[in-house]
């Protein structure tokens, strides 16, 4: 063993490392302005290599070119979005086929708006209980789904005690149902079909009432309008001035700056409607439906939102382009059904 001149072994852990003065051999420089001395000699090739071959470069080299593109060649174009990811257009576009098919339906035989929203409610049934099934969890479809048609039919034919009992027969019947396939996992799907019952089936029963009176289909159109009004007030205010997040846990996206649109937006376009179109309408009672619509449609939103992360996925759906699925177009919606209707039936009882 050899000893160094303070009389410790060579090598001691002791012994302060010294920091070389270059790279070790065989290991490259990160880039030539780290070297302290003259550029390298690139290395001679190798006997047959061709010398014009030029040397492979990474995208990010000094040319700026990268190596997947040909010369001459043009990027690819991409698609025109918003500035939160959003392809714009497309969801205007599908937003204004959808509300001209609500407006069409409403105002020619209103039977046919029924059809519409049992289509959509009951295509939002199916996104949910297939989303549940990521955490295996298997909702009863044929209760169900007898239910989600079953229970607007008879609010509409026959009232709101038709109403509850269809969808008590509907969480009796799940019940019933899920027996057959034993005890393993029984209160874990009989409770998210529960959930289906009161989240849909109860709403789409809401709004068939809603729609029931000679002008249902006014009703209609302000429970709509002043929900959508909520989703634009709130898109536009929220991406050009939103800066404090709401409940960030939840939907990092929403902002307070984005409620307070949807806020404005909601009761100014209550309070107009409501004037026009109810007889006796008068424009507080559409600000203050105005201003519940946007609590409602905002929890609406959270709701869905709190679903999706306990589900742990990032839609429910991809019917809708520039939308997503049915339910991210219903959350609003449905939330908001309840309020408006019992506003409007305290305000000018049909």
């Amino acid at each position: 063993m050899e000893l160094d001149d303070a009389g410790e072994p060579t090598g001691s852990p002791d012994e302060p490392e010294v920091d070389m003065a270059g790279p070790p051999p065989g290991e490259a420089l990160d880039s030539p302005s780290e070297q302290d001395g003259p550029a390298e000699v690139p290395p001679v090739p190798p006997v047959g290599a061709t010398a014009a071959t030029p040397p492979v470069t990474s995208s990010h080299g000094a040319s700026g070119a990268s190596a997947e593109t040909p010369p001459g060649a043009s990027e690819p174009e991409e698609k025109p979005q918003s500035r939160t990811g959003r392809n714009l257009p497309l969801a205007i576009g599908v937003g204004a086929g959808l509300g001209a098919l609500v407006l069409v339906s409403l105002y020619t035989v209103k039977e046919i708006f029924l059809a519409v929203m049992i289509v959509f409610l009951f295509l939002g049934m199916r996104e949910l209980t297939e989303a549940f099934k990521s955490r295996d969890i298997r909702v009863p479809f044929i209760p169900v789904a007898t239910g989600m048609v079953g229970t607007p039919v008879v609010a509409y034919v026959w009232g709101p005690t038709a109403t509850v009992a269809a969808v008590s027969l509907t969480v009796l019947a799940l019940l019933m149902t899920r027996m057959t396939e034993g005890s393993a996992g029984y209160v874990r799907d009989v409770a998210a079909g529960s959930f289906v019952a009161g989240y849909l089936v109860l709403m789409g029963g809401i709004v068939a009432l809603l729609m029931r009176p000679d002008d249902g289909d006014h009703r209609i159109v302000i429970f709509i309008a002043t929900t959508v009004a909520s989703d634009i007030g709130g898109y536009f205010a929220g991406s050009f001035l939103g800066k404090h997040k709401l409940a960030p846990t939840i939907s990092p996206k929403k902002t307070w700056e984005g409620v307070t649109g949807s806020a404005i937006t909601c009761m100014a376009v209550g309070g107009w409607l409501v004037w026009w179109l109810l007889d006796g309408g008068q424009v507080w009672q559409g600000v203050i439906i105005g201003l519940a619509a946007v609590v409602t449609a905002t929890a609406g939103d959270l709701v869905e939102s709190m679903v999706k992360r306990d589900l742990g996925i990032k839609d429910l759906g991809t019917l809708l382009p520039g939308h997503g699925g049915v339910m991210d177009r219903l959350d609003s919606l449905v939330a908001t059904a309840p309020v408006v209707w019992l506003l409007l039936e305290l305000f000018l009882p049909t």
